[in-house]
């Protein structure tokens, strides 16, 4: 056997190339000046500052975003309801009175018009779900 012949007993590893940079001299690859050359540039989208630019309706000047309640009148429920019943958000939304089923309903009372007098209505009607005005409480005969 001759020293060319020799074979290592154990592989030669080649040693961990360190990444320290270098070859990027002056401006290191991005251009001159501005906030792009800087350490830490961050540049957002350009639809944030268009979004940002919108007026925010919000405040007390702007109508609250909460849904309004639907409104149903003590007349309206008469004309539907001639022999009483059962009232709530479901049946009216049935009915057509309101919109659907699940915005807040409150029924509202006034003055008696053609001809019916409020204590007509009293214990005529099952109310369920459903918020009264003082009116509409005193008209129903509802106490509490």
């Amino acid at each position: 056997m001759q020293s060319h012949q020799l074979k290592r007993q154990h592989p030669h590893h080649r040693k961990k190339i360190v990444g320290r940079g270098g070859k990027r001299g002056t401006t290191a690859g991005r251009g001159t000046k501005g906030q792009k050359a800087r350490a830490g540039h961050r540049i957002r989208p350009e639809i944030r500052e268009t979004i940002k630019r919108l007026p925010k309706r919000r405040g007390y000047r702007f109508p609250s975003r909460q849904s309004a309640r639907r409104v149903v009148t003590l007349d309206a429920l008469a004309r539907h309801f001639p022999t009483g019943g059962l009232i709530s958000p479901k049946i009216l939304a049935a009915k057509g009175l309101i919109a659907n089923s699940r915005q807040p309903v409150k029924i509202l009372g006034g003055p008696a018009r053609s001809g019916r007098a409020g204590e007509k209505l009293a214990g005529k009607f099952t109310i369920k779900n459903c918020q009264l005005s003082a009116a509409a409480r005193l008209a129903l005969g509802v106490t509490g």
